[in-house]
């Protein structure tokens, strides 16, 4: 069994906003198999016991550093938590915080110790939150299918659903003669499917309407052709789950929706990097990381892209932004783009964590301003 718990975008800002000498925190990819999960657990074993080393090396008050140890043997000790797992870990500790995230998604083994929390590997997770809705739509039955990375797919209730295309129609059968006398044949059936989407339509609105999550339809013709012209939702994916989904189960259908929104993710990674090409053309982003770090430290980014695997060694003044590199990424030192990650979220900059493929021009970031600075 796969288990995750994802951090929320004000989870992020609260880790970015934390200021503690001797803050832990720990990456390393698990597994959803028994002897993934217990290498996995050796490793933070491992990892623990090189954070406490440094502590002690870096003066850390004993007591602090002593919580900080109960704080991951507890986690080391939870056998049901090691149960469950996803494909990556990620701890933070600090003596009086102590929280654990399994993430969907694969990160690299780290353990960084200094007096703030590393969180930019945590943003992927946002960027692209693996969460949906799959409209399951055949003739005799529908239903609406809920896709998080939290828990099983799950069906939502949604009030005022028809059940079926005769029940939408309020008949006994879409066959046969209608009321006034008509014989229905395939065009009548298609008009009756018709009433049918319509009558969905409206029962998903007040859901819709609170929604930014992507709608998936698994259906067969023609019902995917009459939904898609009667459909008003804006983010109805092109891609469909084809056959009768009433083959399927809630979760077979889920695997097949996570192939789609893999595909849904990389459309929207094209599109943020044309989107800040553009911005760079007019002059409102920049790829330089000294006006970068000013207009973060000034609270003048309005969004951002940073490559999530790339660090450059380097500190930022405190008041001006100025940058200082380093030649090496040293641990304790987050680099250049990680802190002026953690000063943009701290003006509520929207964060996008992309690949190296995805940044325009090659470089570890883009951000777009607010102002200049």
């Amino acid at each position: 069994m796969e288990y995750k718990d994802i951090p929320t975008k004000a989870d992020i800002e609260r880790f970015a906003a934390l200021r503690q000498p001797g803050s832990v925190t720990i990456y390393l990819p698990t597994g959803t198999v028994p002897a993934e999960a217990d290498r996995a657990r050796i490793e933070l074993k491992n990892h623990l016991a090189q954070a406490v080393k440094k502590l002690e090396e870096d003066g850390i008050p004993k007591q602090r550093i002593a919580a900080i140890q109960r704080e991951g043997e507890a986690i080391l000790e939870d056998r049901d938590f090691w149960r469950y797992q996803s494909r990556s870990l990620a701890v933070f500790l600090d003596g009086e915080l102590s929280e654990t995230f399994r993430l969907p998604n694969r990160l690299g083994s780290s353990c960084d110790i200094a007096d703030r929390f590393y969180v930019k590997p945590l943003l992927r997770t946002i960027t692209f939150p693996q969460t949906a809705l799959i409209l399951a739509l055949a003739q005799n039955s529908v239903r609406l299918i809920q896709v998080s990375p939290q828990a099983p797919a799950a069906t939502v209730d949604v009030p005022g659903l028809p059940k079926d295309v005769a029940d939408a129609a309020g008949v006994a059968s879409i066959n046969g003669r209608a009321p006034d006398g008509r014989i229905q044949g395939s065009e009548g059936q298609k008009v009756r499917m018709r009433e049918y989407v319509q009558a969905i339509e409206r029962a998903l609105h007040p859901i819709l309407a609170n929604s930014t999550d992507p709608l998936i339809l698994a259906a067969a013709e023609p019902l995917i052709g009459i939904f898609r012209n009667v459909n008003t939702y804006p983010k109805l994916v092109p891609e469909t789950i084809t056959g009768n989904p009433e083959d399927k189960t809630d979760e077979e259908l889920a695997a097949e929706a996570r192939l789609i929104l893999d595909a849904v993710y990389a459309r929207k990674a094209e599109a943020l990097k044309a989107d800040f090409e553009a911005r760079l053309a007019a002059g409102t982003a920049t790829t330089d990381l000294s006006d970068m770090a000013r207009a973060a430290t000034y609270g003048a980014v309005e969004s951002i892209v940073v490559d999530i695997d790339r660090r450059v060694p380097g500190t930022l003044d405190e008041e001006t932004g100025a940058i200082t590199y380093a030649d090496e990424d040293e641990p304790g030192n987050y680099g250049v783009v990680d802190e002026i990650l953690r000063r943009a979220l701290g003006s509520k900059a929207t964060v996008y964590a992309l690949r190296a493929e995805e940044i325009p021009g090659g470089a570890p970031a883009a951000a777009a301003v607010r102002f200049p600075v």
